[in-house]
């Protein structure tokens, strides 16, 4: 196979939220072209809409969203089951922020660019790649190379999988090929999204003080969140964290306010990602900060006769987390070391990833790819083609280590 025709073939899809579909039929003929025997399935929306990690109201468009697997049997097949995943789906890009078409990857040299290069298709065709290599190894069991849909959504093919086998067979330990940056990841934070709404009173600018100002009172709601991130980080500690500048970090990512310049600002909207450690829960989380919006609200008159809202929107992630002493880690540590990498200490990460849903369903899952995080959702995505080929090789080694004890 030419592996760099390959990706390219894959980053030429427009595979943003909804638009999944062409890229996972084009895989799911080359995964049955290459020998594996191929699975597909979608999400079943009143299933998702009953987990805590998506809205309440289904979402009709699963129905054109499929999911691929495609599993190669070694040896028996009595042996043990490793997943090696990845997610096809990328973050819309606007074009008037990069030097080229996002949709169009072009190189320098061993770099590549192309939205969804580092996150996180190149990591997906390393499991290819590596699955590939590992065929005619003399080893027994299987490998699925899982390609999902949805990851920046929740997790929405991960999820269904995880809730329900698409395949006649249990799942031992699984691989996301996040870019990690080479280093194995064995905790992943969680968030929670929620909506403020605050509520004032219209005025004449030329008469303000008629009225009521919003944005005062957003701006007291605001200092007492941020005051609480500061509060947790030295409060809820976790050793793979220390090192963060700030380990639970809350942002305010949107705010709307007002309706014409010469008005007193009455309403306000501002929607909020707040982080979850592991070994917390969301809804725990959630809590801490409904409890510092009522003790501003005790402290104002205006909000306490006209309390605002604060609701949960969109999906949340739950934190996650496995032992750094899980066979599936020594594994990729192995591959690490065979492959030269000598940063092999397992480490935290501040954002979420599909691996908690399969922790969650008892399957071992551990973070490692090419690429940087840093380089995710951003202009101009990179990544350097060295680092796939690197990853792919601990991939093989790690396999070999995992499917032969």
């Amino acid at each position: 196979m030419d592996r760099r025709a390959f990706i390219e073939r894959l980053l030429a899809f427009d595979t943003t939220d909804g638009n999944e579909a062409p890229a996972q039929r084009w895989l799911r003929d080359r995964l049955d072209e290459l020998g594996f025997e191929t699975y597909e399935w979608t999400a079943d929306p009143e299933t998702l809409a009953a987990h805590p990690s998506f809205p309440d109201t289904p979402d009709e468009t699963f129905a054109d969203r499929p999911s691929v697997g495609g599993v190669l049997q070694l040896g028996s097949g009595a042996g043990p089951t490793l997943v090696l995943n990845g997610h096809v789906d990328v973050v819309p890009a606007d074009e008037g922020d990069w030097t080229g078409d996002p949709f169009e990857p072009s190189w320098d040299g061993d770099r590549l660019t192309a939205r969804g290069a580092a996150d996180m298709k190149s990591g997906l065709a390393a499991c290819v790649f590596a699955a590939l290599e590992l065929r005619d190894a003399d080893l027994d069991g299987r490998v699925v190379v899982e390609s999902v849909v949805g990851e920046e959504e929740g997790g929405i093919g991960a999820a269904a999988a995880a809730l329900s086998n698409p395949y006649p067979f249990e799942r031992d330990a699984c691989i996301v090929a996040e870019p990690t940056e080479l280093t194995p990841v064995v905790a992943s934070e969680g968030s929670v999204m929620l909506r403020l709404e605050l509520t004032g009173r219209s005025a004449h600018a030329a008469m303000r003080w008629r009225g009521e100002d919003v944005l005062p009172k957003f701006e007291r709601v605001r200092e007492a969140f941020l005051d609480l991130e500061a509060e947790r980080c030295e409060r809820v500690r976790h050793p793979l964290y220390e090192d963060y500048p700030v380990a639970w970090p809350v942002v305010c990512g949107t705010v709307r306010a007002g309706t014409w310049p010469s008005t007193v600002p009455a309403d306000h909207v501002s929607e909020w990602r707040l982080g979850v450690a592991p070994g917390e829960t969301v809804a725990e989380v959630e809590r801490e900060f409904r409890d510092r919006l009522e003790q501003v609200v005790a402290a104002d008159d205006w909000l306490a006769d006209h309390p605002p809202t604060l609701e949960r929107f969109s999906v949340q992630f739950e934190p996650s987390e496995i032992s750094p002493e899980e066979p599936i880690v020594a594994a990729v540590q192995t591959g690490m070391r065979e492959a030269g990498l000598d940063e092999t200490d397992p480490r935290g990460v501040t954002y979420g990833a599909d691996a908690r849903h399969y922790i969650e369903a008892g399957i071992p899952t551990v973070l490692f790819g090419p690429g940087s995080i840093d380089e995710a959702h951003y202009p101009d995505e990179t990544i350097d083609w060295r680092e796939v080929e690197t990853a792919t090789e601990v991939l093989v080694a790690a396999a070999r280590r995992y499917l032969s004890k």
